[in-house]
This record gives structure tokens, C-alpha cells and sequence, in this order.
């Protein structure tokens, strides 16, 4: 009896697709709304998902905590070099890098970058969990 095909291949096929879903959602945030609190979280939360989800497609085979504690240190990171300044001067000279980079320090982005995660990881781990146990069956 052959073993069962790995689910990476389809774990990293659905994480591209959602990963352009929240792109495209983080977009519309940006340009369609108001700049509100609301929509900062929501760009926030998009963007750790989206850190997230390109985390799971280069390295599927991590386990989901592992997947959220790198795409944590990423957000984390990312946020902390804006305390540099050198994030909003390259926005001021390619504004597309604020997209990536953003621009100024702001110690809710961190909470919201952290919820959002473990959030994802907690889906991911039930989903990934139900696939395993489909795959032995």
C-alpha cells in the first residue's frame, strides 16, 4: 500500500492563496479607507497574517507554534526598526516600503501583531491536526 501524499504541497498552495487574499484585503484597507484606528488595527492584523501565511509557504513542514513564533519575531522586528527612523525615510523617498516597513513606532501594532498570531496558530494547529488525522485514516 503506498503511504499517503504529504500535505505540504496543499498546505503551502492554500497559504499562497490566502496570502493574496490578505494582500489584496490589506490594500483596499490602505487605499479605499479612512486612516482610523480601526483600519491601523486592521492593516496590523493583516499584516501578521500575512507574515504568517509567508512563513508556512516557505517552510510548511513547521509545526504551527514554530510558523507563529517566526512570524512574531518578524512583526516584532520590523516594528522595532522603526524606531530607527529609517523606515519612514524610506517611505518618504518609495512610498510602497511603508507597506512593508511601515513608519513609526506604535506599541499597539505589537499587541496586535501578537494577537493576530496566536490567533492564526491556534486555527492553523486545529486545522493542520484535522488533516493528520484524515491523512491516517
Amino acid at each position: 500500500m503506498d503511504a499517503p501524499a504529504s500535505p505540504r504541497p496543499r498546505r503551502r498552495l492554500v497559504a499562497a492563496l490566502l496570502l493574496l487574499a490578505v494582500i489584496g484585503a490589506g490594500l483596499a484597507v490602505h487605499a479605499l479607507l479612512p486612516d482610523t484606528a480601526a483600519t491601523d488595527i486592521a492593516g496590523d492584523a493583516l499584516y501578521a497574517a500575512a507574515a504568517y501565511l509567508a512563513v508556512v509557504i516557505v517552510a510548511p513542514h513547521l509545526r504551527p507554534v514554530m510558523s507563529g513564533c517566526l512570524a512574531a519575531a518578524w512583526c516584532v522586528a520590523v516594528e522595532l526598526f522603526q524606531l530607527t527612523g529609517i523606515p519612514l525615510q524610506a517611505g518618504a523617498v518609495f512610498p510602497p516600503a511603508m507597506l512593508v516597513l511601515g513608519t513609526v513606532f506604535d506599541a499597539r501594532d505589537l499587541i496586535v501583531y501578537l494577537v493576530t498570531v496566536a490567533v492564526l496558530v491556534a486555527i492553523d494547529a486545529v486545522l493542520s491536526a484535522r488533516s493528520t488525522r484524515r491523512n491516517r485514516a
